[in-house]
C-alpha cells in the first residue's frame, strides 16, 4: 500500500527534534557522497493576466540509505503592495489554497511509498535549518530572539530555536498589530518565555542574540545598521538574502553545502539557489541569477564545522549568518522518510493500492 499523508497527520507524527536530526544526517551523507540532490528548478509561464505568472517548481534527492523524494509546487504567483510593503503572493485554484506534494519512493524497489502534503513539512524543514545555523554559530548563551514576521515560518523557527538554545525572550514585529500580538501570546504560552510584540521593527534588534527575518516580503526586511555585536542572522524571504547592510556586518557565514553537478556534466556545477526556465517576455529578457555563495571570502561549510576542521565563531562579538544553500532536494527525502516511518508506526495516513501507480507496459 502507498500512504497518502495530509498536513494534520504530518503535524501529529513529525517532531522538530526529528526534523533537525534528519536534515543534519542528510547533509552529512551528501558531503560523504552517500546522497545526492539537485537545485530547485522553476518553470514560469505567463497567464492571461499580465500581473500573474504560473510557476511549477520541483526539487529532488535521495540516499543509499533507502529513500528518494521529489517535491513539487504548482502556483500562480504575483506581487501585492500594502502599507508600503511589497509581498510575493501565490495560490492554486483560488486564493487561500495551495498545491505542494512530496512523492516518496523506495531506492531498493522503486515503488511509491507515500504522497505527502508539504505544508507542515515545509515550515518544519525551514525552521530546522534555522536551528542548525543557531546550533553551530550563535553564541552558546544566546537567549533573546528578535523576529521580523509572525506567520507560519515564525512559529516553526521559534519551535526550532527552542531545541538548540535556552531561549527566554522573544521580541517580534510584523506590520499587522493583531497578528504580532497574537503570535507573542501564543509563543509565551507554548514555550513559557517572555514574548513582546514590538511597535516598530527597530525595537526587535535591541538586545537580540538571534535575529530572524521570516517574512514573505519580496525585498529584504532587515536593517543591518541596527544589528548589535554578536548577533546571529537567519533570513527567509526578502528575495533570498538579508539586506546589503546586514551582509556587510557578517564576520562568519555558514553555508550548509551546494548540490553536486551532474555526473555526466561536471562542468555544470552550480551554487544557485534555483534555476528558472521561462516562457513569454521573461524568457527573452535578461534575468538576474538566483543567489549562490553570498560571501565567498567568509564562507564556512557545515561539513567542516561538524568535522572540527573549522572553529566557526571565534568571538562573542562576531556577527554570523547561516543558510542552507541549494540543498532542498536533500531535505525532502530525509524528512519525508521520517514522516513515512512515523506514520506507519502510528497507523496514520490513508492507504492507496500501490498497483494503481504501476503498469505492465515498459516505459
Amino acid at each position: 500500500m502507498t500512504l497518502l499523508i495530509n498536513n494534520a497527520e504530518v503535524a501529529r507524527v513529525l517532531t522538530m527534534p526529528a526534523t533537525i536530526e534528519a536534515l543534519e544526517t542528510s547533509y552529512a551523507r551528501l558531503a560523504a557522497g552517500e546522497a545526492t540532490c539537485r537545485p530547485r528548478i522553476d518553470i514560469r509561464i505567463p497567464t492571461s493576466d499580465p500581473s500573474r505568472t504560473y510557476q511549477w517548481g520541483t526539487m529532488e534527492g535521495g540516499a543509499a540509505s533507502g529513500y528518494f523524494a521529489i517535491r513539487m509546487k504548482s502556483d500562480v504567483v504575483y506581487e501585492r503592495s500594502h502599507d508600503g510593503v511589497t509581498t510575493q503572493e501565490k495560490y492554486c485554484s483560488r486564493p487561500g489554497l495551495f498545491c505542494g506534494l512530496v512523492l516518496l519512493t523506495s531506492v531498493e524497489t522503486g515503488e511509491p511509498l507515500a504522497i505527502i502534503n508539504d505544508g507542515v513539512l515545509q515550515h518544519m524543514r525551514v525552521g530546522a535549518d534555522g536551528a542548525i545555523g543557531v546550533k553551530h554559530l550563535a553564541k552558546s548563551d544566546a537567549e533573546v530572539v528578535g523576529m521580523l514576521g509572525s506567520g507560519g515560518m515564525a512559529h516553526a523557527h521559534m519551535d526550532a530555536f527552542m531545541c538548540v538554545r535556552r531561549i527566554r525572550k522573544l521580541q517580534v514585529f510584523s506590520p499587522t498589530r493583531a497578528h504580532r500580538e497574537a503570535f507573542a501570546r501564543d509563543m509565551a504560552q507554548k514555550h513559557g518565555i517572555e514574548a513582546v510584540a514590538c511597535d516598530s521593527p527597530e525595537q526587535v534588534y535591541r538586545g537580540a542574540h538571534i535575529l530572524a527575518s521570516v517574512t514573505n516580503s519580496s525585498k529584504p526586511a532587515g536593517d543591518g545598521r541596527l544589528l548589535e555585536p554578536g548577533t546571529h542572522l537567519v533570513n527567509i524571504g526578502g528575495g533570498g538574502l538579508p539586506d546589503a547592510a546586514s551582509l556587510a556586518r557578517v564576520d562568519v557565514y555558514l553555508r550548509f553545502g551546494s548540490a553536486p553537478p551532474p555526473s555526466s556534466r561536471p562542468d555544470l556545477e552550480l551554487d544557485d539557489e534555483h534555476i528558472t526556465w521561462a516562457a513569454g517576455p521573461a524568457a527573452k529578457g535578461r534575468r538576474k541569477r538566483a543567489h549562490g555563495v553570498s560571501l565567498g571570502d567568509k564562507v564556512v561549510w557545515l561539513a567542516d564545522l561538524a568535522a572540527g576542521r573549522h572553529p566557526g565563531r571565534t568571538s562573542p562579538q562576531q556577527v554570523t549568518y547561516s543558510e542552507r544553500g541549494n540543498l532542498q532536494g536533500a531535505q525532502f527525502y530525509a524528512v519525508a522518510g521520517r514522516i513515512y516511518e512515523a506514520a506507519r508506526a502510528a497507523g496514520a495516513g490513508h492507504e492507496i493500492p500501490t498497483e494503481w501507480f504501476l503498469q505492465d507496459i515498459r516505459n
